[in-house]
């Protein structure tokens, strides 16, 4: 892969290729998470067809969700719409998350598999940055890949270097007299290949509160 593609381009590229990308399902951690959360503001980064954020929609969360493809963003606005969803409950921008700032703060900000491969976007910085975003008692969620899917053959994550909570933990550099770290551990999980084959895949959970 070129040094010369950004990675606005290449995810650009992969969502316009294809007709769906992703299930459209929610990420079952997040779902988890969020149901023992009163509804608020959340902030969904890299949300990609707009899963999650729809998800939280529909849960009573007013939403902002951003992700780099203008694609993946008008599909996820698309599905929101098509099932009754207010614009004023969901909104989904198309930004690069390496640049995008926001002044509001919101009570759940979540991060589900904002990982980039073959062509990387900074993506500690990006949490580091998060951290802002996130009001007193609100809480920060980062779930990444902890390894490729058991399906996957190793020559397409040669070279890889997949996070682990440590890892996120540093990138995020939580000051411990304002935040509480309530999980940080890998979870497996049964999941389904592409081909229909069943297997395991390996997440990476790191919550957060901000305390007041």
């Amino acid at each position: 892969m070129s040094e010369l593609v950004t990675a606005a381009a290449y995810w650009e590229d992969r969502y316009a290729g294809t007709d769906r990308m992703w299930s459209g399902r929610v990420n079952p951690v997040l779902a988890q998470t969020a149901a023992g959360l009163p509804a608020g503001r959340a902030l969904d980064l890299g949300c990609g067809e707009g899963g999650d954020a729809v998800w939280l929609a529909q849960q009573g969360w007013q939403v902002t969700g951003v992700d780099l493809s203008p694609t993946a963003v008008e599909r996820g606005s698309t599905a929101a719409a098509g099932i009754g969803i207010a614009p004023d409950r969901l909104q989904l921008i198309a930004a690069d998350l390496a640049t995008w700032t926001t002044e509001s703060a919101f009570d759940l900000v979540t991060a589900s598999f904002l990982q980039s491969w073959p062509v990387p976007i900074p993506r500690a910085e990006i949490l580091r940055r998060a951290t802002g975003f996130v009001a007193p008692g609100g809480h920060l969620l980062v779930v990444a890949h902890a390894a490729a899917p058991s399906w996957a053959p190793r020559e397409m994550v040669h070279g890889h270097t997949f996070p682990t909570p440590d890892d996120d933990l540093a990138a995020l550099a939580l000051d411990p007299h304002r935040w509480s770290v309530l999980v940080a551990q890998t979870r497996e999980r049964p999941a389904t290949g592409p081909d229909g084959e069943q297997g395991t895949l390996i997440d990476t959970v790191v919550l957060a509160r901000r305390d007041r």
